[in-house]
């Protein structure tokens, strides 16, 4: 004997197949925004489907898809202490051990960001120029 099971109704059919939506607001910076924008359309995704794809992984994995660590002690220090920054303190320094650098005050710093410059200082570039 056959048995035919009743197929549900069109509106229930569409209930089943179709997931409940919702919306997501966040605030991000900008230039973060269109960086990964324009990043998500290389690889042929959009903003939204970028974020499904991030949470539907680490929903999988039970966990963020991707290792967050803080940086160490010497991570940090090689970032900021490039080769051209190190070159360029020991220009500094060698240009201090020839007497060609000089120090101000806080008060003629100040003063200099108002366009000021100390009579001092205007002595000293002019004895340099020349010396160059």
């Amino acid at each position: 004997m056959l048995h035919f099971r009743r197929l549900p109704d069109i509106k229930q059919r569409e209930r089943v197949v179709s997931m409940a939506q919702t919306n997501l607001t966040i605030r991000i910076d900008e230039s973060l925004k269109k960086e990964a924008e324009t990043l998500f359309g290389k690889v042929g995704l959009t903003m939204t489907s970028a974020i499904v794809v991030y949470f539907r992984q680490a929903i999988l994995e039970q966990a963020i898809p991707f290792t967050i660590k803080a940086k160490t002690a010497e991570e940090k220090y090689n970032e900021y202490f490039t080769p051209e920054v190190v070159e360029s303190i020991l220009q500094s320094r060698a240009q201090f051990e020839r007497g060609e650098s000089m120090t101000f005050t806080l008060d003629e710093l100040s003063a200099m960001e108002t366009g000021e410059m100390p009579q001092r200082a205007i002595a000293f570039l002019e004895k340099h120029k020349k010396e160059k």
